[in-house]
Formats: structure tokens, C-alpha cells, sequence
């Protein structure tokens, strides 16, 4: 699945002092965000080479990317830099592979997961799924975390990938790294703000129609960001009516009973 780009509240600046150059950087957001650096120097060593990544804390000021000192202190020098940005340490490659999630949706009730791990839709290589919830049902969190971002201003839809910018979610930070996105939700549709402390089996939103949809559903995924923009999706085992840990099935109805 393809999601709207965001320009997130991050910046990045250099100082001098005695020719020696620090390039530092602000993370205003409420969760790590990823940098990579590409140089290139005239004149100049660096402390961490041509290329480097960096993982900036949350709510951090003047992280230390990278020390410029001259080679020769007789000759000019100067530099350039760019860079790739994304939220998360993409650094990650170990998660809780043991959490066990629960169903995203009200107790007492059954859902269909109509569109699964690989579907031909929209889930080609994804591991996402989407549950059969009509527009205004409620959304329960799968698994404790912060919320890192809302978007519910959207109201447009369409069966085409280019609708994908309209999506309405909410994305939830783990304890391991990983997130959660809870997409397509109603216009208006987020009861939860970013910075909010969420317990598993918290209301957090109104299911709806939007984005990159077909139909009214919840998309349901969870995944690693890497700093090129793509997410290694996670697997993710629920706690059903029949097992406490399942791999949910395309085409197989669910209840929750908890």
C-alpha cells in the first residue's frame, strides 16, 4: 500500500568554530526519525565518512550528525550534503515477534477479513489486512503504544492508487519500534490526538471509506520503516474466539469474545 508523503518537524544545521564545522540536528516529533547524509567535501575529513545514518531521538536537540575538520588549515574548503528523511529508526530489524495483538474491533462481534497477507488488491508482497467494518464502526487498538500521527481531513475515495494520498489514518508506535497504521477511517474519524498514550483495546477511531478503497473497511498493518520509504511488514498473531494466537486468513470470518 502506497501513503501520502508528510513533511515532518525535523531540521538539520551546521556551526563553526576555528574552522571545525558540526552539523546537528532537531527532532520536534514524538518518535525517533531517521537521516541519512551523503557528503561531499573539498578539503575536508569527516568524522563519519562520505555517508552516514543517523537515528534521532524523540523531542531532541542538537544531535550530532557529523564533525568537518580541514585537511589542510592553509587551503579553502567547503561542503554539500544531502539527505533522506523517515520516521522511525530504520535501523531496526528485531521486533516482538511473540506479541500477541487483539482484534481492532467492538467485543461480541464477527468480522471478515476480506483481503489478506498478499492480497491481489492492493496488499501484492504486503503483509496487511483488511477487515470488513461498515463506515461509522468503531476501531479498537491492537496493541498498547503512542500515537505518531492522525490524518481524518480527507473525504475522497477511489478503487485507484492515486486516491492512496486521501487515506485517513492513525499510526501507532510500539515499545519494539514497530508501528501500527489503522487506515481508510471516516472524515473526522480519529478519536485519539499524536502524543496520546494508547492501552490495547482502546476506542481510537470511526471506520470509514477513504483513501486508496474499494469499499468501507479497516486496513490493518504493521511494519518497520526503512529510510527509502519502503516498510518491511510484520506478520502479526491475534487472539481469537478459537486461538490465542492466530495468523488471520483471507476469506475467514473472526469474533471476538473479549
Amino acid at each position: 500500500m502506497i501513503f501520502s508523503q508528510k513533511k515532518w518537524d525535523v531540521k538539520f544545521y551546521h556551526e563553526t568554530e576555528n574552522r571545525e564545522i558540526t552539523i546537528l540536528g532537531d527532532n520536534n516529533e514524538d518518535m525517533p526519525m531517521s537521516a541519512k547524509f551523503t557528503f561531499k567535501l573539498d578539503n575536508l575529513n569527516s568524522t563519519v565518512g562520505n555517508e552516514v545514518t543517523v537515528v534521532i531521538p524523540e523531542k531532541t536537540k542538537r544531535f550530532p550528525v557529523a564533525k568537518l575538520s580541514p585537511k589542510n588549515p592553509n587551503q579553502a574548503n567547503q561542503f554539500s550534503s544531502n539527505n533522506m528523511i523517515n520516521f522511525g529508526d530504520v535501523t531496526l530489524r528485531d521486533y516482538d515477534k511473540d506479541y500477541i495483538y487483539s482484534l481492532p474491533f467492538e467485543t461480541g462481534k464477527t468480522q471478515l477479513i476480506y483481503q489478506g497477507y498478499n492480497g491481489k488488491f492492493s496488499h501484492q508482497n504486503v503483509n496487511a489486512l483488511d477487515f470488513n467494518l461498515k463506515i461509522g464502526e468503531k476501531i479498537f487498538a491492537a496493541r498498547e503504544g503512542k500515537v505518531v500521527d492522525v490524518v481524518d481531513h480527507n473525504t475522497q475515495n477511489c478503487g485507484n492508487i492515486s486516491c492512496a494520498k486521501f487515506n485517513n489514518n492513525i499510526v501507532i508506535m510500539h515499545s519494539d519500534g514497530s508501528f501500527a497504521d489503522y487506515a481508510h477511517l471516516k472524515y473526522k474519524g480519529a478519536a485519539v490526538k499524536v502524543g496520546d498514550l494508547i492501552e490495547k483495546g482502546q476506542f481510537i477511531g470511526i471506520s470509514g471509506n477513504t483513501g486508496f478503497s474499494n469499499g468501507p473497511h479497516l486496513h490493518f498493518s504493521v511494519f518497520l520503516n526503512r529510510i527509502d520509504g519502503k516498510r518491511d511488514y510484520i506478520p502479526t498473531h491475534f487472539k481469537t474466539s478459537e486461538n490465542e494466537a492466530t495468523l488471520l486468513q483471507e476469506g475467514k470470518s473472526y469474533t471476538k469474545d473479549y
